[in-house]
C-alpha cells in the first residue's frame, strides 16, 4: 500500500508531496515549486554551487514548473536563462522545434526556442534545467532543440530524477525520486 505523499528533504527544506496515479497502479510524487520560494531559493543555492567551474554561458529549462528554478539559478550564477515554449506564439518568428512526451499527462507536447533567443544560446556552452527528470524525454526535446541551434550542452541539472533509468548517473542532481508500482497479484 502506498501512501497519498512522499516526504524528501533536500538543501535543509523539507516538503511532503502528494502521489499521483500516472497510470493504473503506478504513482509518482508530484513536486510543483512554483510559488514555494524558500524551497526554490534553497535548491538554487545548492545547485548553483554543483554547477559552478563548468563553464556554462546560458541556463535553458522548458516551459512552466522550472521557470522560478531557472530564474532563481540565473540570479545566483550570474547568467542569463530562456525558456522552451509549449505553444508558438508569432512574435517568435523562425522558432525551432521538438516535441515530448509529457509523463503527467501521457500527451505529447511540442517544445519551441523562440529565434531571437537562438541567437543567445547558438555556440554557447549551456546548462540544461528542469525541475524533476523521469523519462528523459522532456530533455530529450530540449537537446535536440539545442543542437539545431548550435548550441553545445555543459551539463544537464535538475532537483530530482526520478525513476530507475540507467542514464540518470550523468545528471546533476540533488537528488531521487521512486517510483510506486502497485502489486498485482
Amino acid at each position: 500500500m502506498v501512501d497519498n505523499s512522499h516526504s524528501v528533504e533536500v538543501a535543509g527544506v523539507k516538503r511532503d508531496l502528494p502521489l499521483m496515479e500516472i497510470k493504473p497502479g503506478v504513482k509518482i510524487a508530484i513536486l510543483n515549486i512554483l510559488g514555494d520560494y524558500e524551497f526554490v531559493n534553497a535548491v538554487s543555492a545548492e545547485l548553483a554551487e554543483k554547477l559552478t567551474g563548468r563553464g556554462i554561458e546560458v541556463l535553458v529549462t522548458a516551459e512552466a514548473k522550472s521557470i522560478p528554478l531557472a530564474h532563481a539559478l540565473s540570479s545566483e550564477m550570474r547568467l542569463p536563462y530562456i525558456v522552451l515554449r509549449k505553444t508558438h506564439k508569432p512574435y517568435m518568428g523562425d522558432a525551432l522545434q521538438s516535441e515530448t512526451l509529457s509523463i503527467t499527462t501521457g500527451q505529447p507536447q511540442t517544445l519551441y526556442l523562440d529565434e531571437k533567443d537562438r541567437k543567445l544560446v547558438e555556440g554557447k556552452r549551456i546548462a540544461i534545467v528542469d525541475d524533476v527528470i523521469s523519462t528523459g524525454s522532456t530533455l530529450q526535446g530540449m537537446r535536440l532543440i539545442m543542437d539545431k541551434a548550435g548550441a553545445h550542452v555543459a551539463v544537464e541539472a535538475a532537483i530530482f530524477t526520478e525513476g530507475d533509468r540507467a542514464q540518470w548517473y550523468d545528471i546533476v542532481a540533488l537528488g531521487h525520486l521512486p517510483v510506486w508500482v502497485e502489486d498485482q497479484a
